[in-house]
Order: C-alpha cells, then sequence, then structure tokens
C-alpha cells in the first residue's frame, strides 16, 4: 500500500475563529421548534387559546401542555384560564421578558446569517 501523500510545509493557512465562538449562546429555551413556534404565534397575535395554538401547530395536547408550561415557567408567555359557559378556557399571551428574548434570540440568528455569508 502507497502512504498517504503529505501536507505541504508550506506556512499554514490562516486560521479562523469559529463562527459560533463570535457569539454568545443561544437561547435554547426558544430555539426548541415547537417553543420557537409558540413565541412567533404570540408575537404576532395578543393572544391566542389552547386549541389554536394546537391547531396553528399541528401537534397534540400534550406537546402544547409541555412547551408552553417550559415558556410559562421561564416567564416568556402569560397562561389565563378562564371558563366559557362551563368550557374552560387557556389563552397565552407573550410577556416583555418573552418579547425581549424573542428580540435578542432574532438578532443572534440575523448575526450568524451575516457571519455566514461573510457580511459584517
Amino acid at each position: 500500500m502507497a502512504k498517504a501523500a503529505r501536507k505541504s510545509e508550506a506556512a499554514p493557512a490562516a486560521r479562523r475563529e469559529p463562527v459560533e465562538s463570535k457569539f454568545p449562546d443561544l437561547d435554547r429555551l426558544i430555539h426548541e421548534k415547537t417553543r420557537l413556534a409558540i413565541v412567533s404565534a404570540l408575537a404576532v397575535n395578543a393572544s391566542v387559546t389552547f386549541n389554536e395554538m394546537k391547531a396553528i401547530l399541528k401537534t397534540t395536547d400534550g406537546n402544547v401542555s409541555v412547551h408552553t408550561r417550559k415558556l410559562e415557567d421561564a416567564g416568556y408567555l402569560a397562561c389565563k384560564k378562564s371558563f366559557e359557559g362551563r368550557m374552560p378556557k387557556t389563552e397565552y399571551s407573550l410577556t416583555a421578558a418573552g418579547r425581549r428574548a424573542l428580540e435578542k434570540y432574532l438578532q443572534h440568528m440575523e448575526a450568524v446569517i451575516k457571519a455566514t455569508r461573510g457580511e459584517q
């Protein structure tokens, strides 16, 4: 078997810092696709009911419950429970902290996109 050719002994190419190390960590809470969809839906609607959220996400009751609870625990969304007649009604809305977190996340993603494209 022939030996693998050695790389040229010329000066190494300039090393570039990995894109991921140029930016602070992503907000993993929002970065998960279902939670990002929830926060995005709430960013453009004053409030969304549980059933509306389920339809928007095209997912199960359990998924909506788990992901909205995580966002609520983080203070990113508010949950209001009431009754319409005898039927329970759950409504979600984005808090000021949730709006700030989404804005920070979007700025971060825009910076990553610019860096990936070599833009300043």
